[in-house]
């Protein structure tokens, strides 16, 4: 009996080395990929990644031959941790991104893909939901450069701003009709069990994951500062509202 058992968990963790290595693996890339985004001369504004919630990184999304422009991709998500999404960035979530219907504006077989989650309502729908961008959550293509000042009105008020590099080139892309949902498998194999995406964003990220480091370096964010940031933001819009 000993000897079925001793055999029946090496063969489960025989099973799950795989995942574990593709997750290991995505984590790294997720990292990468941030890391050279945000550092090309006309990357995502800083103001807007202070703001953000959440961050979404999906390297190599590949386009499929289902439908007219659908796509599939992983990755990685990290939220700011805490109470209201006060705190340092988060452990990482592994998240998936199917469909959708980009038309031919990316061109090559594999993008690049950062998503910003604006606001509290954005991220408490990935979180609990899988959803579809442009329908559970409104989505736009980011605006580039080093601020977002000169952004539209309609990028501004979404909830997940869009980011794409393809063959070097760097924009903003619209999503809309993709599914956004976690991982669970990946995930799984991660933490060694079943978790909700929920309990992963409770606990601050190590700065030994690629991605947690930079996000950490990029937009560090005290609780003090993010809370004074979203009451003049709540501010601004109140203005805007009057005009």
């Amino acid at each position: 009996m000993r000897k079925f058992l001793g055999f029946a968990l090496s063969a489960l963790l025989v099973a799950a080395l795989p995942a574990m290595a593709d997750a290991d693996h995505r984590l790294d890339e997720s990292g990468k990929v941030l890391q050279e985004i945000v550092a090309m001369p006309d990357g995502i504004p800083t103001d807007l990644l202070q703001k953000a919630e959440c961050v979404i990184v999906l390297p190599s999304v590949k386009k499929v031959a289902i439908g007219f422009g659908g796509s599939y991709g992983k990755g990685a998500m990290s939220c700011r941790s805490g109470a209201n999404y006060s705190g340092p960035w988060s452990q990482p979530v592994m998240m998936s991104l199917e469909g959708g219907s980009w038309g031919l504006q990316l061109g090559g077989s594999a993008t690049d893909l950062i998503l910003l989650v604006m606001n509290a309502h954005g991220a408490d729908s990935i979180l609990h939901n899988q959803i579809k961008l442009g329908v559970d959550a409104s989505a736009a293509a980011g605006p580039k450069g080093r601020l977002a000042e000169a952004s539209t009105d309609a990028s501004m008020k979404a909830e997940i701003l869009s980011y794409s590099r393809s063959h070097g080139l760097f924009a903003g892309i619209s999503l809309n009709g993709a599914r956004l949902h976690a991982d669970d498998d990946a995930n799984k194999a991660i933490y060694g069990k079943d978790i909700t995406p929920e309990k992963v964003i409770a606990r601050p990220g190590n700065n030994s994951d690629l991605m947690v480091s930079e996000l950490n370096k990029l937009s560090p964010g005290s609780e003090f500062t993010r809370k004074s940031e979203k009451i003049e933001q709540k501010k601004e819009e109140k203005r805007e509202d009057k005009r």
